[in-house]
């Protein structure tokens, strides 16, 4: 890392080798790299196994599936069906128990599901700014509780217009605390906990790690955990590779590699709102990721030799298909999105049959959990349309904690 450039930290924790604390609860079992201050209710953790029916299918000998999701018969208990509790899990034990402020959250919709059951079941504010158009990914299995807030942004918005008021709002009063985004270690290193299940499964650090990406924080967060697990020495050497994917055609960060450019590159606004309507998987559409800075998902991918792919919608949802017959379980749209980049680079020869590959579903069992619980909604306090100035998003958010 450069001194004399912005660059993401890192935790150091003073035990170099970790122990799996298994007398502990879901991703707590990590603790030990976790940067927290305590343990909050109903944790839940990635699960890791070695596939068998979509391994054979694709003549794979080590294929290992890491499951963020509903699969109970599995062991998978994540309620809101995304690896994004990891990081909520992470970021808001990282708070004091006295925490008075608001924690504040923009989302694309699955880390706004993992904040609002983490802090619902814990009794932490949180104020929310998802877009209107990503409403529909705001269900729970229990009621929310009414410390959570939520501003959406009017239908036409997206997710980087959630990050702008978000920011606004933090701006507006020292009660709001920003989440952190890629800065905050604590979302990095709960999210890092996906690797950890698998390397903890595996016996070994993997060859290959695929993931579907939006901001590409996981991605960042498992290369981290790889090289902590290195300087364990008990895991095996670190040659993991990252080969991450994105859901075209909004695929900056497939076109911005393609060039080499540590700059971001980025369409203007009026194309990427238009791809972003057009694609399956709204998850991965950060305008905005940690691209540039030090430590960020450009040095990750080109420091692992790692690549990002394009998937189309039709390959995505081909691939949801292929992996419901062959495992037993639905996928999520970005989840899909994963499953087709490991299909194509098999058929491409990006990864060999022998080698150890790690697949990342970000999401499953969605449909059986909502089939088998009653479903609660999410509904805005405000609705604010794009652009609003910060006067009117101060007036907004300040109203709702009077």
């Amino acid at each position: 890392m450069s001194e004399k450039e912005p660059s993401l930290i890192r935790a150091i924790y003073e035990r170099k080798e970790i122990r799996l604390r298994n007398e502990l609860e879901g991703l707590y079992r990590f603790a030990d790299w976790l940067p927290i201050r305590r343990m909050l209710k109903n944790p839940s953790v990635p699960i890791c196994y070695r596939s068998e029916g979509l391994a054979n299918d694709l003549g794979l000998k080590k294929l290992y599936i890491i499951f963020n999701g509903w699969w109970p018969e599995k062991g998978a208990a994540m309620s809101t069906g995304t690896f994004k509790e990891c990081e909520a899990y992470s970021v808001c034990a990282r708070l004091p128990e006295n925490f008075d402020g608001s924690l504040v959250v923009a989302s694309a919709g699955n880390t706004a599901r993992a904040f609002v059951k983490v802090c619902s079941d814990n009794d932490i504010s949180l104020l929310l700014f998802v877009p209107h158009d990503n409403l529909d990914a705001l269900w729970f299995d229990t009621p929310v509780a009414s410390c959570v807030k939520l501003i959406c942004v009017a239908p036409g918005g997206d997710y980087y217009d959630s990050i702008l008021m978000s920011t606004a709002a933090i701006a507006a009063s020292k009660r709001f605390i920003p989440e952190g985004g890629a800065k905050n270690i604590a979302r990095r290193d709960g999210m890092g906990t996906t690797l950890l299940s698998a390397a903890a499964e595996i016996g070994n650090i993997p060859d290959v790690y695929f993931q579907a990406v939006g901001s590409g924080t996981g991605a960042i967060a498992a290369w981290e955990a790889a090289m902590r697990l290195e300087s364990d020495g008990r895991w095996g050497p670190n040659n993991m590779r990252l080969i991450l994917s994105q859901n075209a055609p909004f695929i900056p960060m497939v076109e911005s590699l393609a060039a080499d450019s540590r700059v971001f590159i980025v369409v203007d606004d009026d194309t990427a709102r238009r791809q972003i309507s057009q694609v399956t998987a709204k998850v991965l559409t950060n305008r905005n990721p940690p691209w540039a800075i030090a430590g960020g998902l450009y040095d990750a991918v080109r420091t692992t030799a790692g690549t990002i792919l394009g998937v189309s919608n039709d390959e995505a949802g081909q691939a949801a298909s292929r992996f419901q017959r062959l495992e037993g379980v639905s996928i999520s749209p970005a989840a899909a999105v994963a499953v087709s980049s490991l299909i194509q680079a098999v058929q491409r020869g990006i990864v060999t049959e022998s080698q150890t590959i790690a697949l990342n579903i970000t999401g499953g069992g969605i449909d059986r959990l909502k089939q088998n619980h009653p479903l609660y909604k999410l509904e805005p306090s405000v609705i604010l349309p794009p652009n609003s100035d910060a006067r009117d998003i101060k007036d907004a958010v300040t109203s709702l904690f009077v």
